[in-house]
């Protein structure tokens, strides 16, 4: 942002350090009612005609600018991706297990990807692997909700869960 000389335009509107408009003034009459106020002069919209400058303490606006940064970084959530790997032949039990660890990483709020191999010719029996992701998807819908549907991708069938939003 520029302040004060680095400012390059030889008129300004200028605003006071209260919000108040003190109209079309030079840049260097500008400077001066800056100083006498012991404020600096900011250019805010350079590229209005003509630029819009206001009298500010620059550095408790850059304080406040980086306090306000650092909070919305904080606020700031990241969704991971866990993946749960199933097999189009599994057993009751070992399905169990896997959705217990999908709907513990959905309440976490992580995404899941759920994924079934098909190794050799297992292949040939696509609608088994089917049939096991959209049992995962009945079984999480009270948490999740499905992102995108059952797919093929190489030798592997994918389906991506959300948790749900909080109301």
């Amino acid at each position: 942002m520029n302040v004060n000389e680095k400012i390059r335009a030889r008129e300004v509107r200028l605003i006071d350090n209260n919000g108040d408009q003190l109209g079309v003034k030079s840049r260097q009459e500008a400077l001066e009612i800056a100083q006498n106020a012991n404020l600096d002069l900011v250019l805010v919209a350079p590229n209005a005609k003509p630029p819009v400058c206001r009298i500010m303490d620059y550095g408790k606006y850059r304080f406040e600018q980086q306090k306000k940064d650092k909070e919305a970084r904080k606020k700031q959530t990241t969704i991971k991706v866990k993946e749960v790997r199933l097999s189009p032949g599994i057993e009751e039990h070992d399905f169990n297990t896997k959705l217990r660890n999908a709907r513990k990483f959905l309440e976490k709020g992580d995404k899941v990807k759920a994924s079934v191999r098909f190794r050799g010719r297992a292949i040939t029996h696509k609608e088994l692997g089917q049939k096991v992701l959209e049992r995962m998807a009945e079984e999480c819908k009270d948490v999740a909700q499905v992102e995108t549907k059952p797919k093929m991708e190489g030798r592997s069938m994918f389906l991506m869960l959300a948790p749900l939003a909080e109301k």
